[in-house]
């Protein structure tokens, strides 16, 4: 996998990218990961896609940025990253927090968007877990999201629901992440743009699913079953309000499906965009 690096607005971003003729897909990862999340499809792609996949500013190994960022915030910096790589129409696909900011990015520029595959996304109801709850407070959120090997294995077994999908690669990369310099600052600036205590926050959620039922794109929500970070209820309700959405549970699976059931989602990526 090759990476390489996109200036935007004066600061360095990582991506990844297939090239390709064909239709172009933009992966987003969540909150506190990075573009190996999806190495699998990026490993996958066959160059019938184009699919680029990049780390968020201040996220993986991109420049921090202008912190804080809130999903509307981050999806205006998307289209600017992709403008700068001189992409027009695209599919989104994103993950926890790359759903959220995929579906803010069809608020801004919604005739741009070919079709929409949301993962667990977040900002489509209010339940967060405690621990993001409690993060959103002062002094808390700096404790709780202090970097050591505690966190890492927190954010492990949050992500997946069998123990055996965690490989060293898997577990080197949210090391990483984890440990960078000013990670957990920026972690703690993207939550609580989200999150309070009462969970994730109304007006961001209340914006989402308007988003999703005025939406005129093609739709896929794919949720594991097994999520312990967001509840498949959310992904089940924004459904029934989303005039042309697909609905596809996984079973044995938490809350990155795109690592734990890879090649169904390389699959349904596929299928979904070339139908």
């Amino acid at each position: 996998m090759d990476f390489l690096s996109q200036n935007v607005d004066g600061s360095t971003i990582r991506y990844c990218d297939t090239g390709g003729d064909g239709p172009v897909v933009l992966l987003t990862h969540g909150i506190g990961a990075s573009l190996e999340t999806w190495s699998a499809q990026l490993a996958a792609a066959d160059g019938r896609l184009r699919m680029i996949a990049w780390d968020l500013p201040g996220h993986g190994l991109s420049d921090f940025g202008d912190q804080p960022y809130s999903p509307a915030k981050f999806a205006s910096f998307a289209w600017r990253f992709l403008d700068a790589l001189d992409v027009g129409n695209v599919s989104l696909a994103g993950n926890s927090l790359g759903g959220g900011v995929s579906i803010a990015m069809a608020d801004l520029q919604p005739r741009r968007v070919d079709r929409l595959i949301l993962l667990d996304a977040a900002t489509l109801g209010r339940a967060a877990p405690l621990p993001f709850r409690l993060m959103s407070l002062p002094l808390v959120g700096e404790i709780l999201s202090k970097p050591s090997a505690l966190s890492i294995n927190q954010q492990l077994d949050a992500l997946f629901y069998r123990p055996s999908t965690i490989t060293k690669d898997i577990r080197a990369i949210v090391t990483r992440n984890v440990m960078r310099p000013g990670a957990d600052k920026a972690f703690i600036a993207t939550l609580r743009q989200m999150t309070n205590l009462r969970g994730q926050r109304a007006p961001v959620v209340k914006a989402s699913l308007k988003t999703l039922s005025a939406l005129r794109a093609p739709a896929l929500f794919i949720h594991g079953r097994q999520d312990a970070v967001l509840p498949l209820e959310h992904s089940v309700r924004a459904q029934r309000a989303t005039p042309d959405l697909r609905l596809l549970v996984l079973e044995a699976c938490g809350h990155t499906p795109q690592i734990e059931k890879a090649d169904e989602i390389s699959t349904a990526i596929r299928q979904f965009i070339l139908s």
